[in-house]
């Protein structure tokens, strides 16, 4: 009875406060509400269920990894795992700063687009591996093509998507040199008003 007691004091103290962020954070990733408070009400049952409670002081992290986990079972059941679905699992990291989550979602969406870029064998061969993480036979024999033929796709694809990369990175950098370059000669300006010439009082 006392242990009973216990866990519902746990519950209340630890879990159900972070109720609000673990809705907040599957709202961005659940397409309707219906889904939503069935993932939230599953979250919290399962956390409820657990039979090491005790151990469990941070119930924030804990929730978000119970979510990830249930979004990682229905992406397996769909046999689907779309950039987008690794992009929700970021979200679903943990306590990480919610701006450097939507970075990577932002840096996710891009690789996606290089991958689209791709042609179709390169593409669909690069997919099963680094998504899907197939074997080179598996794929060999989903595709009908040798392993050494998967081989050269996977080469091509990553070298394709690794060197698009670069230039974005690079593109990125001398936009951010321009735009530091742009400010220091505003604050060299303004600093460059407010002197008074010599001469003049």
């Amino acid at each position: 009875m006392h242990r009973v007691r216990a866990k519902l004091e746990w519950f209340k103290t630890v879990i159900l406060p972070q109720e609000a962020a673990l809705r907040g954070r599957l709202r961005r990733i659940l397409p309707s509400n219906h889904e939503l408070e069935d993932m939230v009400a599953e979250v919290l049952t399962r956390a409820y269920a657990t039979e090491n409670w005790e151990n469990v002081t941070t119930g924030r992290a804990y929730l978000f990894t119970i979510a990830r986990n249930l979004v990682i079972d229905a992406a397996r059941r769909n046999k689907v795992v779309s950039f987008e679905t690794i992009a929700d699992l970021e979200l679903l990291g943990g306590e990480n700063n919610i701006e450097t989550q939507l970075h990577a979602r932002e840096a996710l969406r891009q690789v996606e687009a290089i991958v689209e870029s791709l042609p179709p064998q390169c593409r669909r061969v690069f997919i099963l591996r680094r998504i899907h993480e197939k074997s080179m036979l598996e794929i060999a024999d989903e595709m009908s093509l040798s392993v050494s033929t998967v081989e050269k796709h996977l080469a091509k694809a990553i070298a394709i998507v690794m060197r698009a990369w670069a230039e974005r990175e690079e593109t990125d950098f001398e936009r951010a040199g321009v735009g530091a370059r742009v400010r220091q000669r505003g604050m060299e300006r303004d600093r460059g008003a407010g002197r008074t010439p010599a001469g003049q009082a």
